[in-house]
């Protein structure tokens, strides 16, 4: 079995750690893109979180600002964790890659989740989020900034992360029907994350 095939056993066991580990962070330094993703969707629209993990801190930031949120991972640990602490939101235990909510929401996020499949499940992944995203819904992601594997650490065992190159990202996004509002390559007042903004066309 790959590294990439390894990543939902190794979240589901690896559950508690990776939550407290998320806990003990001391700077929320996704704020500035989540407020800049939250101005895009119209207030009140549910949010889709694919890659939710325990709801913190992105799902707990959203839930005050009135945006339902539904949050799907692959890992029932983590999905049982959002539904003690986030009880009145929609979790469910799910592969992103066979995501079919039969639904589609105001923004989506697949923050630090998405760049954990291997290339050709991340190419199938921009039907996935067109099929969920109403006109004019925001996307954002985080991503690589070259195309390219590479091998973290979570707790002892090889953390798998993958990265298409930034042209082919912009090209799969423009034939699923989204503009590119941002390509910020490895922001440094964001934990040196690369992230893409997008907005799915408003006429889709």
């Amino acid at each position: 079995m790959s590294d990439a095939d390894r990543i939902v056993d190794l979240y589901e066991r690896k559950a508690h750690d990776w939550a407290a580990d998320r806990r003990r962070q001391p700077h929320f330094f996704e704020q500035g893109w989540l407020d800049r993703f939250l101005s895009l969707a119209p207030e009140g629209s549910a949010i889709l979180d694919i890659g939710c993990g325990f709801g913190r801190p992105i799902a707990a930031y959203l839930i005050p600002q009135d945006r339902a949120v539904t949050g799907v991972d692959s890992s029932p640990t983590m999905i049982e964790l959002c539904r003690r602490d986030f009880p009145d939101q929609d979790w469910r235990v799910t592969d992103m890659r066979t995501l079919d909510l039969g639904h589609r929401f105001g923004g989506i996020l697949a923050w630090d989740s998405f760049f954990h499949l291997a290339h050709d499940d991340q190419r199938r992944m921009f039907p996935l989020f067109a099929a969920h995203a109403l006109p004019g819904a925001p996307l954002m992601f985080t991503s690589g900034s070259e195309h390219g594997e590479a091998i973290g650490n979570l707790h002892g065992e090889p953390l798998y992360h993958a990265s298409l190159a930034p042209d082919e990202y912009r090209a799969l996004l423009a034939a699923n029907g989204f503009a590119v509002l941002d390509a910020c390559m490895h922001d440094p007042d964001c934990g040196g994350h690369t992230i893409w903004l997008a907005r799915r066309a408003e006429h889709r």
